[in-house]
């Protein structure tokens, strides 16, 4: 009796095991077919294409040209200059006769690594978060959420501007300031997705095998939500850049030597009736930018959705 327990016991762990296989090589099918129906969206491939030729012109268009990002061009006959050859001010000066082509491209790659930064701490503290509470559930889950909802009660931008102010304007601080208080609507999509996979074949089939919790989330609820967390970590992206030029809009941003974006048309602000291009120029790279994120995150909307499978 004791020797056909054992016997169906493993019977039953063998197809348990068959079975998390079968829903792994589905899962391999289900990501090739989205590819398949991402690189069928033209627009969502323009968008990729100007987005790998934005992050190519932040890091190699500062190269080559023979100015810096703080230097000062006193050959000029004044300091504000049009777009023009001269001097190799491709896209002219600002008030101070710094070159705009330089600060445009070094602000565009402070501006995507704030954000890229910050939507990841929000990304990793929102995944698990979320997938520990929708696990979990019950009390747990109830505890979690309404410590998510008390922090949602807070303003969110003067939350921010208040952690600038306490602890200083770094560009560390702010990317981590952004992601610290960035997670709370990704922990709330993590918790839903998890609920709903909890009860699911595979999920049961890992706790009869005996697995720990935590390695239960890590290896089928936190894979099993990725395709979400990818389409909302891309559409986090502009989202973040947007806060950080309004913070730099305001001056709490990213400091001298450095610029963003958002500093940039803060200071066409001031000047665009004399030198409209100090507002136009940092102001399209800035409208391309979100434009090619969002639609990027669009197409992967459309290529993950279930409904589409």
């Amino acid at each position: 009796m004791a020797g056909w327990t054992r016997e169906f016991a493993m019977n039953e762990q063998a197809q348990a095991s068959i079975g998390l296989d079968e829903d792994a090589d589905r899962a391999v099918s289900l990501w090739g077919e989205a590819l398949g129906r991402l690189l069928g969206n033209r627009a969502a491939i323009i968008s990729l294409i100007l987005l790998a030729v934005l992050l190519l012109a932040s890091v190699f268009a500062p190269l080559i040209s023979p100015h810096t990002i703080d230097a000062v061009d006193w050959s000029l006959g004044s300091l504000a200059t049009p777009p023009s050859f001269r001097g190799s001010h491709w896209f002219g000066t600002d008030a101070n006769g710094r070159d705009l082509f330089v600060r445009v491209w070094a602000g565009t790659r402070v501006s995507l690594l704030v954000a890229i930064l910050a939507t990841l701490v929000s990304v990793v503290i929102g995944v698990g978060w979320g997938a520990t509470a929708g696990y979990f559930g019950g009390r747990t889950d109830h505890l979690m959420m309404r410590f998510v909802d008390v922090l949602y009660a807070l303003p969110y931008m003067f939350f921010v501007i208040i952690l600038t102010v306490v602890f200083g304007r770094s560009l560390w601080l702010i990317f981590l300031a952004l992601g610290a208080v960035g997670w709370l609507t990704m922990a709330r999509i993590v918790r839903g997705q998890a609920l709903s996979l909890r009860r699911k074949e595979f999920v049961e089939a890992a706790e009869v095998l005996g697995l720990p919790p935590w390695r239960i989330i890590q290896r089928h609820i936190v894979p099993n939500v990725m395709g979400t967390v990818i389409v909302y970590a891309t559409l986090t992206v502009p989202q973040v850049i947007l806060f950080e030029s309004f913070l730099s809009f305001l001056g709490l941003g990213v400091q001298e030597p450095l610029t963003s974006l958002g500093r940039l048309v803060a200071e066409g602000a001031t000047e665009m009736e004399t030198a409209p291009w100090l507002l136009i120029v940092p102001s399209v790279v800035l409208a391309t930018l979100l434009l090619c994120l969002n639609f990027i995150g669009d197409g992967l909307r459309d290529a993950l959705d279930p409904r589409q499978v």
